[in-house]
């Protein structure tokens, strides 16, 4: 969004980048279940052990930004 904060805009530009980042997150925590199936279709345990840990991974940093994001909502900075 890169812009000055105005009394016009609806968010900030910082909560605009947390909700995208969240947004990015959440989408690829959905998508790993394709990923891990699709490697347990080609019989690479490894690699569906991979992917769970990685999606675990972006699962904490979802709550992580939540709470980021709920705080600057509030107060409108960390």
């Amino acid at each position: 969004m890169a812009t000055t904060q105005t009394n016009s805009q609806a968010i900030s530009d910082l909560e605009y980048d947390l909700l995208t980042v969240l947004q990015n997150k959440a989408e690829a925590v959905q998508m790993y279940d394709r990923y891990i199936q699709d490697a347990q279709n080609a019989n690479s345990q490894p690699c569906a052990e991979l992917l769970k840990k990685l999606q675990q991974e972006d699962r904490e940093q979802v709550q992580e930004v939540r709470r980021h994001l709920q705080e600057v909502m509030q107060k409108g900075k960390m």
